[in-house]
């Protein structure tokens, strides 16, 4: 097996991303429409959006992914970094491709000047958060949310 390398997605990996987004929804219980999907991808090359998205690559395959965005802050005078999404293929977990993916968000954050890299997970994903907790703090926060 071939080392593991993380990369800015591309145009032409549509067809190898697309499995990868359905796990993750899959994983997440989630659904989106096609149309949802379409914009996502697009905005991922569009320079003027501030919404990235990083692949982890073995032996030619995508078996990973991540998706994040830079913004303001009211309490920071530099941007912020979100990690939104973060999968890697269930078969590969646990083989340090999870965190290579966050290693290159970090990595990718502190180059755009970020001060902060943060993410969630849901609170029944233990495995994830077995990694989680090895390469960040946990601040203790509870989201809320309302939908509009």
């Amino acid at each position: 097996m071939g080392d593991t390398i993380v990369r800015p997605v591309r145009p032409d990996d549509r067809a190898a991303w697309d499995p990868l987004w359905q796990g993750y929804l899959t994983f997440y219980k989630s659904s989106l429409a096609p149309e949802v999907t379409d914009a996502t991808w697009r905005r991922f090359f569009d320079p003027i959006e501030p919404l990235y998205a990083l692949v982890a690559e073995r032996d030619g395959k995508l078996i990973g992914l991540t998706h994040y965005l830079l913004h303001r802050s009211t309490w920071a005078p530099v941007c912020y970094c979100y990690l939104e999404d973060l999968f890697v293929e269930p078969s590969l977990r646990g083989g340090g491709t999870g965190r290579k993916l966050i290693a290159a968000v970090e990595a990718a954050a502190r180059a755009a000047g970020a001060s902060r890299l943060y993410w969630m997970t849901h609170e029944t994903n233990e495995t994830a958060q077995l990694l989680y907790n090895k390469v960040a703090d946990r601040p203790g926060f509870v989201q809320y949310r309302k939908k509009l």
